[in-house]
């Protein structure tokens, strides 16, 4: 007869046995986990756009693989046989191209890859692009090259100029933009159905980077048009000039950094040729310059006609207004306005203009008698207001 103790244990026991063979599965023996079968799937390959004509040449062309995975995909050229930059993913499962495709042409692709069964597949398709009535290049103003070194005044609004005219401008403007380092508030404003143009709420901090990008190939301009290229340029902006120009002083004090640099006498536009009020930028400047009226309507044998060669000559709008040297107007300079609508300086003070002030620097008129410069005219931006100027936009 076993002792009280190890009768109790052995019904404990005897208790844990019961319990565990009441949680086995049916037949009362343990068995492993069922495993899942391998996917033995033929694989599938699909492409995307899959064929077709008319396909937009900046829609990626993009392989897939599913059961299984892809060995390699190639995308070229019918009939120049030259092919298309694309990448493989790491996972094996997805190619992409990596550059757009050229307008006008038709291309083969060819996918092999390789299923889960082991068994090799091929898959090909052909797809041709549109072909755009014509193309619209996205030309910058200033040229990037011609500001390189210089750097771009604090007034500079960015320009792109299409040669064609825009019919769908929000699209179009959904792909530009200007990134300035440091930040600032800025918008486009159409000026006509080929120019836009970028200006920030204030003019540019001294020392800002613009980065500019027309992200425009494949994109439908309207009429047949479409984006030609994509480009990006880089703008630097160097220290503030800002001339002042008082009609009722017949002075003008430049400031650099916002500090006064030099006041110099002027002459300005007469009564019947009064300068342009607001603010100027200017956008060319030559040692010497051909100033013919004719270039704006008033020719040989009409009454105002002039022709003269000047030094030191700062175009400052496309209505034939300048910062220059006249020798003639010195006695008038500091009095009164006897110009044809530019800013005279004499010898000195032109000269110290020419060599301080440069492109996209700024000439704000004052109490000159003339109308407001117009916003069309060659760098008129900033004759609007803020709000104007935003209500310029595409996107409004």
């Amino acid at each position: 007869m076993f002792p009280k103790k190890t009768l109790l244990s052995t019904a404990g026991i005897l208790a844990a046995v019961l319990v565990i063979s009441a949680c086995s599965p049916s037949g009362g023996t343990d068995s492993p986990g069922t495993s899942a079968e391998p996917d033995t799937s033929p694989v599938s390959v699909t492409i995307d756009p899959a064929g077709g004509t008319n396909v937009n040449p900046a829609t990626p062309v993009v392989v897939k693989a599913e059961h299984g995975k892809l060995i390699d995909v190639t995308v070229s050229n019918a009939d120049k046989g030259n092919q298309v930059k694309g990448e493989l993913a790491s996972d094996g499962l997805s190619w992409r191209t990596t550059e757009p495709l050229g307008y006008g042409s038709t291309y083969k692709i060819v996918a092999h890859a390789q299923g889960t069964d082991g068994k090799p597949v091929e898959q090909q398709s052909r797809v041709s692009t549109l072909s755009p009535k014509q193309q619209a290049n996205p030309n910058l103003i200033p040229a990037p090259a011609a500001v390189a070194s210089a750097g771009v005044g604090v007034g500079q609004p960015i320009v792109f100029a299409f040669g064609q005219p825009v019919k769908n401008k929000a699209e179009v403007e959904k792909k530009l933009s200007v990134e300035s380092t440091p930040k600032q508030e800025g918008s486009w404003y159409w000026i006509d159905d080929k120019n836009v143009h970028y200006r920030p709420k204030v003019y540019w901090q001294p020392g800002t980077t613009l980065k500019v990008s027309a992200m425009i190939y494949g994109v439908d301009f309207g009429n047949g048009v479409y984006g030609a290229t994509d480009r990006t340029e880089t703008y630097k902006v160097h220290d503030s000039w800002v001339a002042k120009a008082d009609g009722n002083t017949e002075q003008m004090q430049i400031f650099h950094n916002g500090q006064l640099a030099k006041s110099m006498p002027i002459s300005m536009g007469k009564d019947a040729t009064p300068t342009h009020l607001g603010a100027h930028v200017i956008s060319d400047k030559h040692e010497n310059y051909v100033m013919d009226s004719c270039t704006y309507g008033v020719c040989q044998g009409q009454p105002g006609y002039y022709k003269a060669n000047e030094k030191w000559s700062l175009r400052i709008s496309n209505d034939g207004e300048f910062v220059h040297e006249n020798p003639n107007s010195v006695g008038a300079q500091g009095s009164s306005n006897v110009s044809h609508g530019c800013i005279n300086l004499n010898a000195a003070n032109a000269q110290w203009f020419y060599q301080n002030m440069g492109l996209g620097d700024v000439v704000e008129v004052t109490n000159s008698g003339g109308p407001q410069l117009p916003v069309w005219d060659l760098y008129g931006d900033w004759s609007k207001s803020w709000t104007d100027w935003q209500a310029g936009s595409a996107l409004k």
